[in-house]
């Protein structure tokens, strides 16, 4: 897949896409009869092509009216176009650029290189038979004033459309593949090929540094547990630095409290956080962003063993608060526990925000295309509103009254891992904001964002790649 802007006459390319609003359509006579025929009409997502006299396609999508463009659907439509040209078979195309209300043309762009990037995204590593079609784009009709702005732009959205397809493929990855020491060793390759700094805490590490929460999920696995470290050093000159934690739980059965059968198989999405961190600070450094990052992942696996932790189990975390073990499902608020102490007592970050397939509770509130968040700062939370409406990423940020800590009080330790049936997604927000102290917090349960279940034109079944683009343009406009 290669994309590009066109520079010189192209020579005769396979397919033309063009971009039709539904408002206009009447007054552009190349369409007269198609629109006269009833065949297209510029409707929000309808497509329709046909050939030319020289074999080459045209492929007419649909944008809707004018004013209700947004760059969510600009990209969808782009999407939906290159699917198109996939099953036409089509090596070379041309996108014609657009004008929109909601959007300059650096969005223009930016949406250009997201809809053909991740609606070519197809994970087949293990298939035998691979049904694989490369192609050539090239954008025409862009503002040639703003040329060299839009070149900047189209690597730098490519590069995090990249980074985005990266975290589905760790997400899609099985678990007899993807586990923690793997996992690892993929973020110290990228450290090594993009430039950010990696450092890893095995076994023995993880439990001098008093991990004993993350420790406690993790030491039942022969698949033994890894902390990982990310650091990107993009700003020298400033000390303000964000923190990332990434929740990493590589295949989650539920432990003791063992989760049903059906679905069981998709558990190997619990690593949706890390994959998302590792894949935004590939995106940092191959962007050369000017902002400081340090993003950390508690890597384990939640299985069954003679020595796997049990209900009723009492663990101290690395600051100190005792937990009370209720259900050994609720594991990932453990290993995020110490995480998260770990980065805000030892990095030096100024805000942190976590991100994690959490609870089942957030999909009966949200839906599966809405992030749930749980957040101490409101300014905090609105700059992730301000970056998430930019990449069309949804979030609804949920109440964290203090009312719900009476329902993670522990009754033989200081707090309990489990809050009851009612406000699960609150109270396992509440139940991290023990460990967070004062520093500014943004956590997001991505649990219905992170994996989807049909194929869609921007994404098939699996992995999604949440959370990379908004994180992303938080940090950028937070350095």
């Amino acid at each position: 897949m290669k994309l590009s802007i066109k520079e010189n006459n192209l020579e005769q390319v396979d397919a033309h896409i063009k971009f039709v609003y539904e408002d206009n359509i009447k007054d552009d006579e190349s369409l007269k009869v198609w629109v006269d025929k009833e065949a297209f009409g510029g409707k929000d997502e309808q497509i329709f092509y046909f050939t030319n006299s020289d074999a080459s396609f045209t492929i007419l999508v649909g944008l809707g009216k004018f004013e209700d463009l947004t760059k969510e659907k600009f990209t969808n439509a782009v999407a939906k176009s290159i699917k198109q040209i996939n099953k036409l078979k089509a090596k070379t195309y041309v996108l014609n650029f657009i004008q929109a209300k909601q959007m300059c043309a650096g969005e223009v762009v930016t949406a250009f290189a997201e809809g053909v990037v991740l609606a070519n995204y197809t994970f087949n590593k293990y298939k035998s038979q691979k049904d694989e079609h490369t192609s050539e784009g090239f954008i025409d009709g862009y503002p040639q004033e703003k040329k060299d702005k839009i070149l900047e732009k189209l690597e730098h959205a490519i590069n995090i459309a990249h980074s985005i397809n990266f975290a589905r493929n760790l997400v899609n990855e099985p678990p007899c593949e993807m586990y923690p020491e793997v996992l690892a060793d993929i973020a110290v390759k990228e450290g090594q090929e993009c430039g950010f700094e990696v450092e890893v805490f095995d076994e023995h590490k993880i439990q001098e540094m008093k991990m004993g929460a993350f420790w406690a999920v993790g030491k039942g696995s022969d698949r033994l547990p890894r902390f990982i470290i990310m650091r990107y050093n993009g700003d020298p000159e400033n000390e303000t630095c964000m923190g990332l934690v990434g929740k990493g739980l590589t295949i989650d059965t539920g432990g003791y409290s063992i989760k049903h059968a059906t679905g069981m198989e998709a558990m190997k999405n619990d690593m949706s956080g890390s994959a998302t961190v590792v894949g935004v600070m590939r995106a940092f450094a191959l962007n050369k962003v000017k902002a400081n990052v340090v993003a950390v992942v508690a890597a384990c696996e939640n299985t069954i063993s003679g020595g796997s932790y049990k209900p009723g189990d009492l663990v101290t975390a690395m600051n100190g608060k005792t937990i009370e073990v209720i259900n050994t499902d609720a594991e990932g608020r453990l290993t995020l526990a110490d995480a998260i102490t770990y980065i805000t007592e030892n990095e030096k970050v100024d805000k942190v925000v976590d991100i994690a397939t959490l609870t089942g509770s957030v999909l009966a509130a949200l839906g599966t295309n809405i992030t749930g968040v749980i957040s101490n700062n409101t300014e905090f939370y609105n700059d992730l509103e301000k970056a998430g409406k930019r990449t069309g990423e949804k979030f609804w940020r949920l109440p964290n009254d203090d009312s719900f800590k009476a329902q993670i009080k522990g009754d033989f330790a200081d707090i309990k891992n489990s809050g009851g049936p009612y406000g699960g997604s609150i109270t396992a927000g509440m139940f991290l904001q023990e460990f967070v102290g004062d520093t500014p917090w943004l956590h997001l349960d991505i649990a219905g964002t992170a994996w989807s279940k049909s194929n869609t034109d921007i994404c098939p079944k699996g992995g999604t790649g949440v959370g990379v683009r908004t994180l992303y343009h938080l940090v950028v406009n937070n350095k």
